[in-house]
């Protein structure tokens, strides 16, 4: 069988024709998943009985089931999905006063292993399937009954080391037959891999793009983010410059304060060097205390960090992490399911 969320509407149009359907079928249902949020074949009702049943028999949806979901004080919201395998991964709702971003996972947890991320002490297991980015998507705007604005793949994992069903998902989900959201719409925040950041450029895809920078020494950059040490800071640079010159789009960075190491007028100077000649706008988060090695400045050293970068003429903004009462970023809950610090009704 033929899981439908993994497939495009030209591979759809194919099936229907070797059902001995027109290819407009394709479109029908297209329309029923990913506009009217539809996931029986038995209520697409513009499709004879015969094709329904035929549809069963070809096709499945990727078997995702909420086992989690919390709500933040500030609105923001955690689901946690358990996957036909068992597996959990975690996509988080972020809400703005005109309009919604999701933040949707692209692995089972992350190889990367950057040492503030509780995705990346959890560990890697494997990569999700098409199907299962595009069904976290499909599946909260159900649950939220809007479509959503803005998708950033910065859940649990690193996108470029899934590209294959990354890109896919990114096709089906801007395909104007169904869900039709604009290209600029999506953006890719990645650790820093050279060689999917200019693969990306050579793709002629307009995303956007987002790195995680948080140091411009590669001896603490390494501390906190271990792929620094096979991409050091120079490797990720001419990358950068690669794109630029291939795109011409600005580039977001974000870097996560934290206290004692990252902080320091010496590391303002340092980025205001590094980020010279790109256009560059950075978003300054305040670490999310997962654990006691890494806590945030005080607001202060917060407030002074942020207005030495914009004194120097690079676009800054401050952004405090969402949803820290609900352990929103991505592998906290996770982990508390892994070692079994809640429990599911009934159990």
């Amino acid at each position: 069988m033929i899981d439908l969320l993994s497939t495009g509407l030209n591979e759809l149009r194919d099936l229907m024709c070797r059902l001995g359907e027109g290819a407009f079928r394709a479109n029908q249902i297209f329309d029923w998943v990913y506009r009217k949020k539809i996931t029986d074949f038995d209520s697409m009702t513009n499709l004879s009985k015969a094709l329904r049943a035929k549809l069963r028999e070809e096709l499945y949806f990727p078997l995702m089931e909420v086992v989690n979901k919390q709500v933040s004080s500030d609105g923001t919201e955690k689901f946690l999905w358990r996957l036909h395998d068992g597996e959990y991964i975690e996509s988080v709702l972020l809400r703005h006063p005109e309009h919604f971003t999701f933040c949707i996972s692209s692995q089972v947890g992350c190889a990367l292993g950057c040492s503030f991320c509780a995705t990346g002490v959890g560990g890697f297991t494997r990569n999700l399937s098409t199907g299962e980015i595009v069904g976290q998507v499909l599946l909260m705007e159900k649950d939220l009954g809007s479509e959503v604005d803005n998708i950033v793949f910065m859940g649990m994992g690193e996108p470029f080391l899934n590209e294959e069903n990354l890109y896919a998902s990114i096709d089906i989900l801007h395909e104007p037959a169904g869900r039709n959201l604009g290209i600029r719409h999506f953006t890719i925040s990645t650790a820093g891999l050279p060689e999917g950041i200019m693969r990306l450029a050579d793709s002629g895809r307009d995303l956007r793009l987002s790195v995680s920078l948080h140091s411009c020494d590669d001896r603490i950059r390494s501390l906190l983010m271990p792929v620094n040490r096979r991409f050091p800071l120079s490797t990720l640079r001419a990358s950068l410059d690669y794109y630029q010159r291939k795109t011409g789009n600005r580039l977001t960075f974000e870097y996560a304060l934290v206290k004692g190491m990252n902080d320091s007028k010496e590391d303002v100077e340092r980025l205001v060097k590094y980020l010279e000649g790109l256009k560059a706008f950075v978003n300054v988060i305040p670490v999310n205390p997962v654990d006691r090695e890494h806590e945030r400045p005080d607001e202060k050293t917060i407030d002074e960090f942020v207005k030495a970068i914009k004194s120097k003429g690079i676009e800054a903004a401050l952004r405090y992490e969402r949803g820290i009462d609900i352990a929103a970023a991505c592998g906290q809950l996770r982990r508390q399911k892994g070692g079994r610090v809640w429990k599911e009704e009934g159990e």
